[in-house]
């Protein structure tokens, strides 16, 4: 079992910029997708941007150029630098890491005020 936490969600203005963690209890290096989700109030977790074991990245349309998705495989963590933060990006964030089995963290609210 491989346990998640995020970190550095919060509140911030429009146009601010935010960096969440996901620290992993175990090595990364040996996952085949390292991702970040999103669910906003009332709505589905949406799959916001992907990393692959051998660096790829992908974004969801709406938050590419302003979302980066890294991994230290040496901290065994992911991050999300999100910047030019929209009002619609607020939502609690959610890291997930797997290759047939995938594992969750419990997320972290990110709130953009207007």
């Amino acid at each position: 079992q491989v346990q998640l936490v995020e970190s550095g969600g919060g509140l911030v203005q429009a146009g601010g910029s935010l960096r969440l963690s996901c620290a992993a209890s175990a090595s990364i290096s040996s996952f085949n997708f390292l991702r970040w989700y999103r669910q906003a109030p009332g709505k589905q977790r949406d799959l916001v941007a992907q990393i692959t074991r051998y660096g790829n990245a992908n974004y969801v349309d709406s938050v590419k150029g302003r979302f980066t998705i890294s991994r230290d495989n040496a901290k065994n963590t992911v991050y999300l630098q999100m910047n030019g933060l929209k009002p619609e990006d607020t939502g609690v964030y959610y890291c997930a890491v797997g290759s047939s089995t995938i594992y969750w963290g419990q997320g972290t609210q990110v709130t953009v005020s207007s």
